[in-house]
């Protein structure tokens, strides 16, 4: 955990004397990107065009080291909005509800909502299905039904044009958005909805909690035609590391197999598993990814505006993120689906009024819309940089606690019949306080499920029932460490001294962890401990230790 005991009743103590002093009461505005790596500007990606969250960066505290609990949307989502991991909701596919299957578990929007806030929700926020019983978790979460987009029925089917003029279901599909079905995107009416609801909560007495969930970079890169002028293809280039490293167990692996279902990829005859795709296409769908996102920042910059144009601004929390990455190639893989850093790794960034950067003078804009192409790069600092590792679970606490929320409890070790705690921290302190000091002791934990040892067609994303093996992974400022271990899929429970595989990156001299040296170690004498800790979190911890000081002794680190 990130915040030991001593800073825990520090935050307490600070919470209660902020109640004290002041009363305002904070909206929250909570945009989330799917399947959205930290290809930004705020995060030094020297490609990507993202002027308008860049700009809301430049006012926030921007968490460089934030990873999601599981590379895929459902239980990734589900985990963040309710601040409990994986092993805990019981879900790793999209095929059971969390508060039927483990606990009625209080989530982040309904805990505001018990506290008199209007609670709203358009777009993507819960993963749609099963996994919010098919009502994105109305009417627990959300003061009235969440809003979807008509045009989103229209995201898997035959509208992408080829060069004759037919029609079909593609991966690249960058199109004329006049020639689309209702003449719109998805993300287009998203931003229309959000900006509406923002003009009629402007003179409610109530606080609002409105999440707005983005469908892209998601593919298919379904987006107009016009974002790919930005990233013209003959500038693009392949993924530093396009090859499977040669120590990588095949466990490890994914298959990509959703990329592999479009037409436009079938049609490449690509060999399973491995591929690879063509140099020539790789680019493209790197040409695509990037376009999608600068769409996608379009759309924040919109609603950014929006909390200018009604006076908003002053009095909400605003809050960038991710559910997850994705592959662009490295290692030889697409998509998320692993425990890699780009697949887990997430934009975090946090903004708060008159705490991340001064109140602005009256008159004064905060948002103003940045068009992309109007050719101008603009120049904005960094904001408040967290470079210390932080966990998606971690920003249902920290909102209670910017907002001056009673503070969550953390889960104790069995929580599945408590409905309201915490299984990350609050960042709070880190919000209102510059770090000093990286904190090596901080972890994030992800994991991932397979269903053998082998790469099989359902590698990417089994069922519940088919999962043999979980990967859990920790992340370090210094180090990712991964066990593949054996797993009961009945009870939801992994054997810890059943292990499959390893890895282990040294991200210093490593950090697009190419070389595992895992095998570089003689893990008997830590195997016998391990069935006696009391989660799998203690144990990959204990197991990491004892790991490295090998290395140590070793030289290696």
């Amino acid at each position: 955990m990130f915040v030991n005991t001593r800073m825990w009743s520090f935050l307490l103590i600070l919470h209660v004397l902020e109640t004290a002093v002041g009363s305002q009461q904070f909206n929250i505005l909570y945009l989330i990107a799917d399947d959205l790596r930290p290809t930004l500007g705020c995060y030094s990606d020297p490609v990507v065009k993202s002027p308008n969250i860049d700009q809301l960066a430049s006012v926030s505290t921007v968490f460089h080291n934030a990873y999601a609990q599981q590379a895929v949307c459902g239980p990734s989502r589900v985990s963040f909005l309710t601040s409990r991991r994986p092993d805990t909701t019981k879900l790793y596919d999209f095929n059971s509800y969390w508060r039927v299957h483990a606990g009625n578990y209080t989530t982040l929007p309904q805990y505001f909502k018990s506290n008199g806030y209007t609670t709203l929700s358009v777009g993507k926020v819960f993963h749609p299905g099963i996994a919010s019983n098919h009502s994105d978790d109305y009417p627990y979460s959300w003061s009235v039904p969440p809003y979807h987009p008509p045009s989103f029925k229209y995201e898997k089917r035959k509208v992408c044009k080829d060069k004759d003029g037919t029609l079909h279901s593609n991966l690249l599909c960058a199109v004329d958005v006049s020639e689309m079905p209702l003449g719109t995107l998805p993300d287009m009416e998203n931003t229309e909805e959000a900006i509406r609801l923002l003009k009629s909560m402007k003179g409610s007495q109530d606080p609002f909690f409105l999440a707005v969930g983005f469908y892209k970079p998601h593919i298919p890169f379904r987006i107009p035609r016009e974002y790919l002028k930005l990233y013209p293809i003959e500038s693009m280039t392949l993924a530093p590391d396009p090859d499977v490293p040669k120590k990588l167990p095949n466990v490890a692996y994914n298959p990509w197999t959703d990329i592999r279902k479009r037409e436009d990829v079938q049609a490449l005859n690509l060999s399973f598993p491995y591929g690879p795709i063509p140099k020539d296409f790789q680019m493209q769908i790197r040409q695509h990814y990037f376009a999608s996102v600068s769409y996608m920042d379009a759309q924040v910059g919109k609603i950014l505006q929006a909390l200018d144009d009604f006076g908003l601004a002053k009095d909400t929390i605003v809050v960038f993120s991710s559910d997850h990455g994705w592959s662009l190639g490295e290692h030889g893989e697409w998509a998320k689906y692993s425990n890699f850093d780009v697949a887990t790794r997430v934009p975090l960034i946090v903004y708060k009024p008159g705490v991340t950067s001064p109140f602005r003078q009256p008159g004064e804009k905060t948002f103003p819309f940045i068009d992309v192409f109007q050719g101008t790069r603009e120049q904005f600092g960094k904001g408040q940089v967290v470079e210390s590792v932080v966990e998606l679970v971690d920003v249902f606490p920290t909102l209670t606690h910017l907002a001056g929320l009673r503070p969550l409890h953390h889960c104790p070790p069995s929580s599945f019949k408590i409905e309201l705690c915490t299984e990350g921290s609050s960042l709070a302190y880190l919000i209102r306080n510059s770090e000093r000091d990286i904190n090596r002791e901080a972890y994030s934990f992800s994991q991932y499920p397979r269903p053998s040892d082998s790469i099989q067609e359902n590698s990417d994303l089994p069922d519940l029932v088919d999962i043999r093996i979980m990967g859990y992974s920790l992340r370090s400022t210094d180090y990712r460490y991964t066990l593949w271990v054996g797993f009961d899929p009945v009870h939801c429970q992994p054997n810890m001294t059943d292990i499959h595989a390893g890895e282990m990156y040294l991200l210093a001299e490593d950090p697009g962890e190419d070389n595992n040296v895992f095998d570089e170690f003689d893990h008997a004498t830590v195997l016998r401990k391990l069935g006696m800790l009391p989660s799998w979190r203690e144990s990959l911890k204990h197991h990491v230790m004892c790991f490295s000081s090998g290395l140590k002794s070793k030289g290696i680190m």
